[in-house]
């Protein structure tokens, strides 16, 4: 392999296909905006399935020291009513598939896996155009430029790189999550902390929910669902945490108050997450020497699914190119053939659950997903 491989974005998607294609012997380089990998917080807890980020770890080479970073028992599921009552209950016996781990111990993993000088940081694209003969030119804030013969964007939703591809642009989808975090819960936050359990809490009413994640460290993670329009959320001064945590919960008035409390009690500012999606059959024409990964490709409505299948295209991707010495136009169109089914099964069925999460039957659907009795597919 000759060709000189570039990734744009150091996500858990670019840095998978980075390591997959060093088990191979293929060199490449990742530009990433950040400054450093520890310049933001990387986000609290991921399931990593077996069909998919699982099989992305094992090309990688990284399964066993994945299992080393799974925090036990997080996979206990519990759903309350808005009272507090309890719906379901289910514990974490080890058999679901889907093991918890931090994003960031999960990143950290991947980097260390990589030789020194692969992630290139501080390298923020700004630009990027084709010059022919598969070749393309990326342009970074600081005016500096690198020329490449096989270029992958691996950089999230509001990708620099997709409109080489497509002129499609994410769409918000008229929900939005709000995160707070509540520190050493099992301490100074008890009741909410009994509430969210062991693993994941559910607290849901049709166009809203409260759901919670126990991290390392007793710390709950929660999202905050809401479906209202973006202006709704702009009305909210997010300066100002203690008022925009009040009006976030007035939302909920009524609910039980260590469910609020994960709302009122939150440590930090609250954080606001407008949710958008890319069309679910999003695709486009083979244009050589440039193709897209995770989120840039496939941006799709959160259904636990987002990371995982980010890494299964990393480790794709990787596989099509070793498999296909010297034929860069021969792997991408292995790679993309198998992207787009993929990719609009998974963004329909994120949508079937979101409607199992937030739509007039909640909770009764998701508990009938849970228990066996229904399902999004």
């Amino acid at each position: 392999m000759t060709t000189d491989v570039t990734i744009i974005g150091a996500g858990l998607g670019g840095l998978t296909l980075a390591r997959v294609l060093h088990v191979h012997g293929v060199p490449a380089t990742v530009y990433e905006a950040e400054t450093a990998p520890t310049a933001r917080a990387q986000g609290g807890m991921l399931d990593i399935h077996e069909h998919n980020g699982q099989v992305a770890l094992r090309a990688a080479g990284l399964l066993d020291a994945f299992r080393g970073l799974v925090l036990e028992g997080r996979q206990a599921i519990r759903v309350l009513d808005r009272d507090g009552s309890v719906l379901l209950d289910r514990p974490d016996d080890g058999t679901a598939g889907r093991p918890e781990v931090q994003r960031g111990e999960l990143r950290r993993l991947l980097l260390d896996s990589l030789p020194a000088g692969t992630v290139r940081w501080g390298h923020k694209a700004v630009g990027v155009r084709a010059l022919g003969d598969s070749r393309h030119e990326v342009t970074f804030a600081d005016g500096s430029t690198v020329v490449t013969g096989l270029l992958v964007g691996a950089d999230g939703a509001w990708s620099r790189v997709r409109p080489l591809l497509s002129d499609v642009v994410p769409e918000y989808i008229g929900r939005s999550f709000v995160e707070t975090w509540l520190y050493d819960g099992d301490t100074r936050h008890p009741a909410a902390a009994k509430a969210v359990g062991g693993g994941s809490l559910f607290a849901l009413a049709p166009g809203k929910g409260i759901q919670a994640h126990r991290e390392s460290g007793g710390t709950l993670h929660t999202y905050v669902a809401l479906s209202r329009p973006r202006a709704w959320f702009d009305g909210i001064d997010l300066g100002d945490p203690a008022a925009a945590r009040a009006r976030i919960a007035e939302e909920f008035d009524g609910w039980a108050p260590e469910l609020t409390a994960l709302i009122t009690e939150s440590d930090t500012a609250p954080v606001l997450r407008p949710l958008h999606a890319l069309p679910v059959d999003h695709r486009w024409d083979r244009v050589p020497g440039v193709t897209l990964l995770g989120d840039a490709a496939h941006l799709s409505a959160p259904n636990g699914e987002g990371a995982n299948l980010a890494m299964y295209d990393g480790a794709e991707l990787g596989r099509a190119v070793a498999a296909h010495p010297g034929d860069v136009e021969a792997a991408l169109t292995a790679y993309e053939r198998d992207l787009f089914p993929r990719s609009a099964t998974e963004a329909i069925e994120g949508e079937q659950l979101h409607e199992l999460l937030f739509g007039d039957d909640t909770p009764h659907g998701l508990i009938g997903m849970f228990t066996g009795n229904a399902s999004p597919r």
